[in-house]
């Protein structure tokens, strides 16, 4: 390529494409090939834990509501974020996340520490009225939640395919999964899946 001038690469559209490829394609191999070759390329978090089977029931139904949509999980490292929510977010507190729920939307607060903030009744109240706890909400309500019985017929699978993508679950883990779930209101699904989010750092 040595000797082209650059006005003759910008008057031909193929060959302006073609080096483009190039130069990007090498540079994504430089930058991801390394991260094979790493041991572990998130720093381990002390006190950071699977789902268990009835907070990952209620990460589908946050997922299914479309929860994502008004509600980042992710602190990001300014000061007037960490003052409001506590710790930034580390890339270790979702590890076991597929898909992770980082993000920016913030029509309502970050959750990336809302586990043990309220107690269980609060956020059955919240999803009942959620104006009822936080006058100037916007969020909707969500009543069937509580009215409805959690299908659970599938929880030995996906705790299956987690496990198949690293996320360590043991075969008790997932025997007992449908024992766990059980019963169980998609509420109460939800609330375990809330009550869990972010108590790793908080605890430290």
């Amino acid at each position: 390529m040595i000797g082209i001038e650059h006005k003759v690469i910008e008057q031909k559209a193929l060959l302006m494409a073609l080096l483009s490829t190039l130069v990007i394609s090498v540079g994504g191999i430089v930058e991801i090939i390394p991260l094979f070759f790493i041991k572990d390329t998130i720093p381990p978090l002390e006190g950071v834990k699977p789902y268990t089977a009835l907070a990952l029931e209620g990460r589908d139904i946050f997922l299914r509501e479309g929860c994502y949509n008004c509600h980042s999980q992710m602190i990001r490292p300014f000061r007037a974020e960490t003052e409001r929510y506590g710790a930034y977010s580390k890339p270790a507190e979702s590890m076991y996340d597929h898909p992770f729920q980082w993000g920016s939307k913030r029509t309502g607060p970050d959750l990336a520490r809302v586990g043990g903030k309220y107690s269980d009744s609060w956020h059955v109240q919240h999803m009942r009225d959620p104006r009822s706890m936080v006058p100037e909400s916007v969020m909707p309500r969500y009543p069937w939640l509580e009215q409805n019985v959690l299908d659970n017929s599938l929880i030995e699978k996906k705790m299956t395919a987690m496990k198949n993508m690293g996320v360590p679950y043991t075969d008790a883990d997932i025997l007992g999964a449908k024992r766990e779930t059980d019963h169980k209101t998609e509420l109460d699904a939800l609330i375990a899946y809330l009550q869990g989010l972010g108590t790793a750092v908080k605890e430290k």
